[in-house]
C-alpha cells in the first residue's frame, strides 16, 4: 500500500494533560488544545490529536455520546471504572467530529481521531439480564453507531482514525486468554462492520491497535484470522520489547496493509537504544516494505485523564526519540 499518506510520526492518541486540567472548564480544554497541537508540530509529528484531553479516559468518546449505558461505583481488573449496557445504545449526536472539525482548522498537519472499538466496549459492558440480550447484539449496535462517526470525522477532514481494542492480541496466543463476554469470532465480526465504509477518501487511514503488549507466544493462524476478520487499512502493534511474538504479529500481517510499530514504551521513562530499535526495525525490513511503515509509542501517554503512564517531560522525550527514529529510516520524505 506504499504511497505519500503512511503518517510516519504517529501516536496512540492520549497525551499527558497540564496539571489541574479539567474537562468541566470547556474553555480550558479548547485552550490546552491549541497548546497541544502547536507542541505536536514543535515535535514534528506528522499527525496531530486533541491529545484526548476532552475525555476522562479513551472510552468516553463513545460512552459520554450515548444512552444506553450506566457507570458503576466498581472497577474492572484494568482499573479502569466499569460501565454497563441497560440498553441498546443510541447516539444523540456527533462524539468527536465536532471537535475534529475545529482540530483540522488548527493547523495543515493531518488530523487524526482516536474511537474504542465496538467489540471490546461491548465485551466489557454487558451483563446479562439488564436489558440486552447478547454482547454480539450490543455490539453490532456500537457498530453501527461508529461507524457512522467515522464517516462524520472523515468528512470533517480527519485523514487517520483508530480504534482500540486493548483485548485482542491476547487472542493470538496459542492459549488465548478469556474473552470476556464476546468471544474471539464475534469480536472480529463486530470490529469488521465498524471499519466497513463504502469508500476511503484519498489519504484516509482506518487503522486498528488491537492491543498494548504481545502475548509470549503468538498462533500464527489466529493471528492472520485476527487480520483478515477486520478489514483495517493500519494495523499499530506493539514493538518494544524485540521478542519473536512481536516479530510474528507483523510477519503475519498481509502485504496490502500499513503497518505502525509501537518502538518506545510509553510506561517507562528510560529512552531506548536508537541501535537497538533499529536492528529491530531491520530485521522487519526483510519480509516487509518499510515503505508502508510508521512509528510511534507503544501506547498512549494517558488513556486515563488521571493516571498519565509518564511525566509531561518523559512524554516529550519520547515523542522526540519516535521522531528520531522516523528520520533514521526514512530521511526527511514524510
Amino acid at each position: 500500500m506504499a504511497d505519500t499518506f503512511n503518517y510516519r510520526i504517529d501516536h496512540h492518541g492520549s497525551l499527558v494533560r497540564p496539571a489541574g486540567l479539567s474537562t468541566a472548564d470547556p474553555e480550558a480544554v479548547d485552550a490546552a488544545v491549541r497548546e497541544a497541537v502547536a507542541y505536536q508540530r514543535k515535535l514534528r509529528s506528522t499527525v496531530v490529536t486533541d491529545g484526548d484531553y476532552p475525555r476522562e479516559d479513551f472510552r468516553s468518546a463513545v460512552l459520554d455520546g450515548v444512552s444506553g449505558f450506566r457507570r458503576t461505583d466498581e472497577s474492572g481488573p484494568d482499573g479502569l471504572v466499569r460501565w454497563v449496557a441497560e440498553s441498546l445504545p443510541k447516539a444523540g449526536g456527533p462524539l468527536l467530529a465536532h471537535r475534529a472539525a475545529r482540530l483540522a482548522g488548527l493547523t495543515v498537519i493531518a488530523p487524526k481521531a482516536t474511537l474504542p472499538s465496538p467489540a471490546y466496549l461491548a465485551a466489557t459492558t454487558f451483563r446479562p439480564g439488564l436489558g440486552v440480550s447478547s454482547a454480539r447484539e450490543l455490539g453490532e449496535a456500537l457498530a453501527g453507531i461508529v461507524r457512522a462517526e467515522i464517516e462524520l470525522l472523515v468528512s470533517a477532514g480527519v485523514r487517520l482514525i483508530q480504534l482500540d481494542n486493548p483485548l485482542l492480541l491476547a487472542q493470538s496466543s496459542p492459549d488465548p486468554a478469556d474473552p470476556g463476554a464476546l468471544p474471539f469470532a464475534d469480536a472480529l465480526a463486530v470490529d469488521a462492520l465498524a471499519v466497513r465504509l463504502d469508500e476511503r477518501p484519498e489519504g484516509v487511514r482506518i487503522g486498528f491497535a488491537p492491543g498494548w503488549s504481545a502475548p509470549a507466544e503468538v498462533d500464527l493462524a489466529r493471528a492472520e484470522r485476527l487480520y483478515a476478520g477486520i478489514g483495517a487499512d493500519r494495523w499499530i502493534l506493539p514493538f518494544d520489547r524485540g521478542t519473536r511474538a512481536e516479530l510474528d504479529l507483523v510477519k503475519a500481517l498481509p502485504d496490502d496493509r500499513d503497518f505502525c510499530l509501537g518502538v518506545v514504551d510509553a510506561t517507562v521513562p528510560e529512552l531506548e537504544d536508537i541501535d537497538t530499535v533499529m536492528s529491530r526495525i531491520d530485521a522487519v525490513g526483510e519480509f516487509k516494505d518499510l515503505e508502508d511503515g510508521a512509528v510511534s509509542p507503544s501506547r498512549g501517554f494517558a488513556d486515563v485523564a488521571s493516571r498519565p503512564l509518564l511525566t509531561a517531560e518523559d512524554q516529550r522525550r519520547k515523542l522526540v526519540l519516535v521522531e528520531t527514529i522516523a528520520r533514521y529510516c526514512w530521511g526527511n520524505e514524510f
